[in-house]
């Protein structure tokens, strides 16, 4: 079964406070569903149309698990704590076996 990919891009942040009480309340309900962090952070480069926006990826064994922690009651309350403090781009993709 492949891997599964959650790719989170802030396009903007408006309340660094809130977005470190969403980040404090996901971590744990992300990696309780089997997720790891790979990379969090600001792109170092972008080329063609790509932004330097703030970037996360985590990895699951498979698109179900990944679904289950954004759908968690953990992960509703880490999204509760963010509200509209940032403008996100969130993908779940099937990795390539």
């Amino acid at each position: 079964m492949p891997k599964a990919y959650w790719i989170t891009i802030y396009r903007t942040i408006s309340d660094e406070n809130k977005l470190a009480a969403y980040a404090a309340l996901a971590g744990p309900a992300i990696e309780a569903c089997g997720g790891q962090y790979l990379a969090r952070g600001v792109a170092n480069i972008a080329y063609e149309s790509g932004g330097l926006d703030r970037t996360v990826i985590c990895a699951f064994a498979s698109i179900d698990a990944a679904i289950k922690a954004h759908d968690s009651q953990g992960y509703k309350k880490a999204l509760d704590a963010l509200g509209n403090a940032a403008v996100r781009d969130v993908r779940i993709i099937e990795g390539i076996e």
